[in-house]
This record gives structure tokens, sequence and C-alpha cells, in this order.
């Protein structure tokens, strides 16, 4: 059997960081491939500094990486490894190589008001106001929001999202595959809600009193059931 491969995600200020190990070249980027796929709509738009370790690669090596890339919509723009062959042929690609990732920042923010969001060690991302239509919050951790997420807005997750409030935009909790991500809420309204590959829609009805729930994935579906302490 080869070598496993191990590849690893982590959000860092310039976006996110992916770092290969394992395994064959075509294996990383099959099982990259992979988390892509699972997770397309937490990394479509976004930009990727890949961490290759000291492999020696070529320049179809790493155009292969940035057509993987590209076909869901993110961009490749850094190469981070030791190898000089490897840094000499992404700087001829025009790729930044070896830039400073030693302070890694475990989140990637709402589109405004930074000051209200805080940036925990423990790769959590806490959102102390409430989500309006349009507006979006992506990180590879889990995602906890102080307000209301209203219609048109969007939380994507790589754990768990828990709103202390009113949850009714689009919401993707385990977004990179983990299907013992949970979502809950106050009031658990979804316009949709997605855990890892599985997804739910609210009911019509909306006369219900509101309660706060907790969705999770059991034999193959999204249920909700009542959100109170153990």
């Amino acid at each position: 059997m080869g070598q496993p491969v191990d590849v690893t995600i982590k959000g860092i200020r310039q976006g996110l960081l992916i770092r290969l190990r394992g395994g064959t070249w075509d294996a990383q980027l099959a099982q990259l491939a992979e988390r892509l796929r699972i997770g397309a709509s937490f990394f479509k738009g976004g930009q990727v500094a890949l961490d290759v370790g000291d492999q020696a690669l070529a320049q179809n090596d790493l155009q292969a990486a940035r057509d993987l890339l590209s076909t869901y919509e993110v961009t490749l723009w850094a190469i981070v490894s030791p190898n000089d062959d490897t840094t000499l042929v992404a700087a001829r690609m025009g790729l930044t190589v070896n830039m400073d990732v030693g302070e890694r920042v475990e989140a990637v923010a709402p589109p405004t008001d930074d000051d209200e969001v805080e940036d925990l060690s423990s790769g959590v991302l806490v959102i102390d106001r409430t989500l309006r239509s349009g507006q979006k919050a992506h990180h590879p951790g889990h995602v906890i929001v102080f307000g209301d997420v209203h219609s048109g807005a969007e939380v994507i997750a790589g754990g768990h999202v828990v709103v202390w409030g009113s949850l009714r935009g689009v919401v993707h909790a385990g977004a990179f595959g983990d299907e013992g991500a949970r979502v809950c809420a106050l009031d658990l309204s979804p316009t949709q809600l997605r855990i890892a590959g599985h997804i739910a829609r609210s009911p019509d009805d909306k006369r219900r009193r509101p309660v706060p729930e907790m969705a999770q994935v059991r034999s193959h579906r999204i249920e909700a059931v009542p959100w109170k302490k153990n």
C-alpha cells in the first residue's frame, strides 16, 4: 500500500492554506479534488496557497493543481515549499512563493464590520451581529452568530453552526464532509440547510411557536430535535 495522503485546510489572512502531504502528487490532487467537491460552496470564489512541503514539482504538476482549483472557481496564488526547484517553477508561473504563514488566522470573516468578528485560536469564528440579506460568512472551523441570520444571508462552516437568534438564511455545516456537524438556533427556519452532503428545507408551515432546535444527521437524513441541555 502507498503512503496515505493528508490534506489539511486552514484559514489565513489571505484566504486558505492547503497543506498536501503523503503519496504521489496525483494521489494528493485526487484527494484535494474530493475535498473541493464536497465543500464546493465553501471554496467557490476563494484564493488558496498550497503548502507542498519538500516535493520537487514541475510546471505541469503545479498547472494541474491550478486547473483543478479553477474548476471549482478557486484561485491558486501562492506556493509554500523549501524546495528550490519547486519555488523557481512557481515564480516563473507568476505565483507568490513562501509567503509568511507564521501568523495563521482560523477565520474567513464576513464582508463587513471586521471589529465585530472575534478570531479564536480554537478555530471558532464568532460574529457579534446580525447577518442581513446578501451577507456571507465562510469559515473552515465552527461558526457562532450572536444575532439573526436573515433570509438571503449565508453561513458555511467546516464544523458546527450555532445561531443565538433566528436562522432564516442558507446554512451549510460540515462543509468538508463532516456528518457529525450540527446546526443549532433559537429559531431554526432556514431557507436551505445542509450538513456535509445532506440537504433539507424548513417546512412551509411557519405557524409553530419558535423553539430552540438542533439539526443533525441521523440514519442518513437531517433531523431537527429540541436543543436543550443534556
